[in-house]
């Protein structure tokens, strides 16, 4: 056989036998895609992006060591704050996955409080005000586990929390006759160990409910304290890949800076209310 029939020859053979295996391949690799697909918990997406807004009942503590000695004030009950988050899931296979968390608190206080103040360890026998501006960021972002393959599913997720809190807090007292007052101002950040547990039910492939729970913990540094989250909701897809989700949830947040120095400050913040979401599959 001769060199250029050999040459024109090749190509086409070689042409013929990629579109044979392409043609093979299409359906091997649908039929790889549904057995992987098939391993997935329908309580449970490839991917989802979340966005939305917590609807929160706020509760202030604030504690601040100034010239004029160190104050600590009352719980001190806020008005209702809508708080933007975003989150965001990927699945990793079918079981495992990361998981991404964003949201910022920014709320002004001002009030006039009485009785429960206290100055030095010691009640103010008169009045304070409380003027204090308290900014709270929070990141986190973690690897998750799923136990389970049917309608229910249990995850463990271990990860890093970012936060960065700032505080601009001052106090007036007038006590047994004598005026007092004190301002103080503190921002730090940090990362600090997360620690996330999760329960998934699928109701239908549109229905779903779902529990969660997160700890956030740092001892030692410039600032350290906790921060602990519980949640309950429901998705519903009214469109095979967008939903809405609701879900009502409580935060406690603890945060202390320096707290063995003198100028230490401490932020005890809760939050309590509902959410709701946009969410969009993938």
């Amino acid at each position: 056989m001769s060199k250029p029939f050999l040459n024109l020859i090749l190509p086409v053979c070689s042409r013929q036998v990629a579109r044979s295996v392409l043609v093979a391949a299409i359906p091997l690799a649908g039929m790889m895609s549904s057995a992987v697909a098939a391993d997935v918990s329908p309580a449970l997406d490839r991917a989802s992006l979340s966005l939305g807004a917590v609807r929160a009942d706020t509760s202030l503590q604030l504690g601040v060591s100034t010239s004029a000695g160190r104050y600590e004030t009352p719980s001190y009950d806020g008005e209702s704050v809508t708080i933007p988050r975003i989150r965001a899931d990927f699945l990793l296979g079918h079981s495992q996955g990361i998981s991404l968390d964003y949201y910022r608190y920014d709320k002004s206080y001002s009030s006039s409080l009485n009785g429960s103040t206290t100055l030095n360890g010691q009640p103010l026998n008169g009045t304070a005000a409380l003027s204090a501006d308290a900014r709270l960021e929070v990141g986190q972002v973690a690897y998750r586990w799923w136990l389970g393959q049917g309608a229910d599913v249990v995850g463990l997720g271990l990860g890093a929390a970012y936060y960065r809190a700032t505080v601009d807090g001052s106090i007036a007292a007038t006590a047994a006759g004598m005026n007092g007052s004190g301002a103080d101002t503190f921002e730090r950040s940090t990362f600090a160990p997360l620690l996330e547990l999760g329960w998934r039910h699928a109701f239908t492939p549109s229905t779903r409910m779902f529990a969660e729970a997160s700890g956030v913990k740092k001892n030692g540094g410039s600032i350290n304290g906790h921060i602990y989250t519980a949640t309950m909701g429901v998705e519903w897809f009214p469109l095979e890949n967008v939903g809405i989700v609701a879900d009502y949830g409580v935060s406690r947040i603890s945060l202390t800076r320096d707290l063995e120095r003198d100028d230490s400050a401490q932020l005890n913040l809760r939050l309590n209310g509902p959410s709701a979401y946009v969410k969009v599959r993938f």
